[in-house]
């Protein structure tokens, strides 16, 4: 079975680790898959990543951040362009996640970037998903 949106599966997989409370998860790597867990990290979404090359296709670890009390950094996580259906945005249409609280992760040009840097870099793209 191919996957067709490796982007949605990571995200699905990142959303069940965090309902389950678990402290890690493991999943096949990609750029594209690192560059998403990048920027969960320096939103400071998830403690860190790893790509581990081990076997014959990489893996990538995901240390998931809890605060005290169990509560997750990561409240709600969801896909916006899917492969059915791709969501662009212009420079001046870059979409604000609960003023300001949450990010959007839009693949641009320049790469992967959060909306904020986006709005900063004066350029538009594909938004990949929401956060908070």
């Amino acid at each position: 079975m191919t996957m067709t949106d490796p982007v949605a599966d990571m995200l699905t997989r990142v959303r069940n680790a965090v309902q389950a409370h678990h402290e890690e998860l493991t999943l096949s790597s990609s750029k594209l898959k690192l560059e998403v867990a990048r920027i969960l990290k320096e939103e400071g979404y998830i403690k860190d990543f790893s790509l581990v090359r081990e076997g014959k296709f990489p893996t990538m670890k995901i240390k998931l951040k809890y605060a005290p009390g169990s509560q997750s950094a990561i409240t709600k996580i969801e896909r916006v362009s899917k492969p059915g259906l791709r969501k662009y945005v212009g420079k001046d249409d870059v979409p604000r996640v609960l003023n300001g609280l949450g990010i959007a992760i839009i693949s641009t040009s320049r790469g992967l970037m959060t909306d904020t840097q986006a709005r900063e870099a004066g350029v538009g793209g594909e938004v990949l998903c929401k956060v908070y």
